[in-house]
Formats: C-alpha cells, sequence, structure tokens
C-alpha cells in the first residue's frame, strides 16, 4: 500500500543512517470501484474517499509510523510479512504492490509462492522468518486467538526488544493499510507511486 525510498538522514552530529521515506498518492475517480450507496446496496465504479485529501494529518501519520516501522529491518524480512497480511486481510492492492516490490528487490518467485504456505514449505524460510510470519498471522487473526505465547516466545528469541518491536509495528501498518486499501476500494495493479 506504500511506497518506500531510501534516504540519509543524520540522527546526531556523528552518524548517518538509513531511513525510509514512504509515500501513497490518491486513487483516481476511475480507479475506484464498488463504492456503497444509501441502504447498503452497491454503486459500481463509484468514487471511494481519498484518504490523503480527506484526512491529510493523518495519512501522514500512518507514513511516518510505517516508515519508522521499517527502520532496521531486513528488506526482505519487510516484504514477507506484508506480503502474508495481505493473504490474510484478502487485499488485491496491497498484495500486488508488495509481491512486486519483493520480486524487484531480488525475492525469488519460489519463496514468493510459498508465503501463503509457509507451514508447509517451511524449508524455504529462515527459522527468523518463520517467527515472523508466524507473529504476522496471530497478530492479524488477533480476534481469533489472541497472540499466542508461544508464537510470542519464538518470534522473541529470533529478534532483540527493539527488532520485535519494530516487527510488531510493521505488522500494525500493514494491517492499516490493508484496511485503507479495501475500505477506499483500491484496484490491484493500479499502483499509483511515484
Amino acid at each position: 500500500m506504500v511506497m518506500t525510498t531510501n534516504t540519509n538522514t543524520t540522527t546526531d552530529a556523528n552518524t548517518t543512517t538509513s531511513a525510509s521515506t514512504t509515500t501513497i498518492t490518491a486513487t483516481a475517480a476511475a480507479g475506484a470501484v464498488g463504492a456503497v450507496g444509501a441502504g447498503g446496496t452497491a454503486v459500481p465504479g463509484a468514487a471511494r474517499l481519498d484518504l490523503a485529501k480527506s484526512a491529510p494529518k493523518v495519512f501522514r501519520a500512518l507514513i511516518g509510523f510505517d516508515a519508522a516501522a521499517r527502520q532496521g529491518l531486513d528488506p526482505a524480512l519487510v516484504e514477507l510479512i506484508q506480503i502474508r497480511a495481505s493473504h490474510l486481510n484478502h487485499c488485491a492492492y496491497c498484495l500486488h504492490m508488495h509481491t512486486n516490490d519483493a520480486r524487484k528487490a531480488g525475492e525469488s518467485e519460489d519463496r514468493l509462492h510459498m508465503v501463503a504456505v509457509w507451514r508447509e514449505a517451511r524449508h524455504f524460510f529462515t527459522p527468523k522468518e518463520r517467527a515472523a510470519l508466524a507473529l504476522t498471522e496471530a497478530v492479524t487473526l488477533v480476534a481469533d486467538a489472541g497472540v499466542p505465547d508461544d508464537v510470542y516466545a519464538e518470534a522473541a528469541a529470533h529478534f532483540d526488544d527493539q527488532e520485535l518491536g519494530h516487527v510488531l509495528a510493521l505488522i500494525f501498518a500493514i494491517n492499516t493499510w490493508n484496511r485503507v486499501a479495501l475500505s477506499t476500494a483500491k484496484v490491484a495493479g493500479t499502483d499509483e507511486r511515484r
């Protein structure tokens, strides 16, 4: 749902770090489909809210949260988390975007095809990636069974506290972006990033 570009940021007089700047643009009216009219009836092709224009402070806050969550995480892991959450949320727009981003970053087709069935294809993923995928599932589906202690403990065994905080924040962020895309009827394949 978001675009990330790397920039350098000075954190103090002696340190420069790489940070992510995240950008997303609005959907053109022609790209929005399936709005709901009065009484809950579908209005095919009707434009939906453009969150970036309607609530710019909220939108910028989401972008900032997403960028902060990514800091210090392996970019391949970031995409795996975003892809798995997008599978679970049935967000075609974000799934299309993040699988393309992963390909551009050098991710293999084999691994991309196996993300949805990672438990049955464990050998495609490292133990750290599997722990992150399990945590992604638990947090994304939190209403079903909460976040089980064993899932959390496994993630905590592979990530230090700061990394784990960023992994959790990234999971929160992609779940939010999925909900933005689904509720505003973003169309898969119409990635509007510049």
